[in-house]
């Protein structure tokens, strides 16, 4: 099975937050770092294009109600 672009950015976007999240408990994210400044930093430029605030947001509160339910 191949994945969309979409697709792509959605799971792309999903591990960013796992790992930001990661990252933030263990005190080991750069200064001023923001969820949006390191998921940018992780999605290939190739994929850039469909990527916005908007959808990061939607998969942000997307990953955080399936977590705490």
């Amino acid at each position: 099975m191949v994945l969309t672009n979409h697709e792509k950015i959605i799971a792309l976007i999903s591990n960013g937050i796992a790992v930001y999240s990661l990252y933030q408990e263990r005190g080991n994210l750069p200064n001023n770092t923001t969820i949006f400044d390191f998921i940018l930093k992780v999605i290939p430029q190739d994929l850039k294009s469909e990527l916005s605030p908007e959808l990061i947001d939607e998969v942000f509160e997307f990953v955080s109600n399936a977590h705490s339910s």
